[in-house]
């Protein structure tokens, strides 16, 4: 399986943060973002709080973080949120492109390296991070993420699908600019998911609740809530 081009560490800021305006424009056109935002607020439904502390891993440029923000400034939600990544440049610019969100802060770490004790939070995203590890690794991050997260997890990643592929193709022609963009999306959706591969790396956590459904545009929302103990699929 290739390795997507935005993995490599090396690739300068500039093009980076050409790469992810491509990334964000296509969330926007196709809805991606919003997929996301909706889960966390289904969560806030079921589990009412004063405020709640949201980690976003593989948070990019924070474009998802400001999404979930701008919501719950509209629904009065008091929310504190933390993106995590890897990559120095990712949170250089993710810090530049959340300056008016004082509810946003950004680390550079590996989110396997923390503990509860150190960043524990009551809902936990992952958008489209998911697929760049490996199916021996899915298991390790999973269990991460439900020990550091109090009420549930929001993961937010592709379809693996061949219709998806050339329908990208499409797509990027005109709404995509980088070369990394086209090239990493074409692997990104080469290296996504069934359902039922999801399912399988479910069964690791039969302690929370499970609900992992289809969305457009060929994405899989995995709902987990960690303060249940059932398991379900819809």
């Amino acid at each position: 399986m290739k390795t997507e081009l935005m993995d490599d560490f090396n690739v300068p800021k500039k093009v980076i943060s050409a790469v992810f305006k491509d990334i964000n424009r296509a969330n926007q056109i196709l809805g991606g973002n919003q997929i996301t935002v909706q889960a966390v607020a289904a969560l806030f439904k079921t589990y009412p709080r004063e405020k709640y502390t949201i980690v976003d891993v593989g948070c990019g440029d924070g474009s998802m973080l400001k999404r979930i923000v701008q919501y719950c400034r509209k629904q009065n939600v008091v929310v504190s949120c933390i993106g995590i990544d890897l990559n120095a440049h990712a949170i250089t610019i993710g810090k530049a492109s959340c300056i008016d969100f004082p509810e946003i802060q950004f680390l550079q770490k590996d989110i396997l390296s923390l503990t509860s004790d150190e960043i524990s939070c009551d809902i936990l995203l992952c958008t489209l991070t998911m697929h760049h590890f490996t199916d021996n690794e899915i298991p390790i991050f999973l269990n991460q993420f439900a020990k550091l997260s109090t009420l549930g997890v929001v993961i937010n990643d592709l379809q693996r699908s061949a219709f998806a592929y050339y329908l990208f193709k499409l797509f990027s022609i005109i709404f995509i600019n980088t070369k990394i963009a086209k090239t990493d999306g074409l692997i990104s959706i080469s290296k996504g998911f069934r359902k039922q591969e999801l399912i399988a790396f479910s069964k690791a956590l039969p302690e929370v609740v499970h609900q992992i459904r289809w969305r457009w545009a060929f994405r899989y929302l995995w709902l987990m809530q960690t303060s249940i103990q059932d398991t379900s699929y819809e």
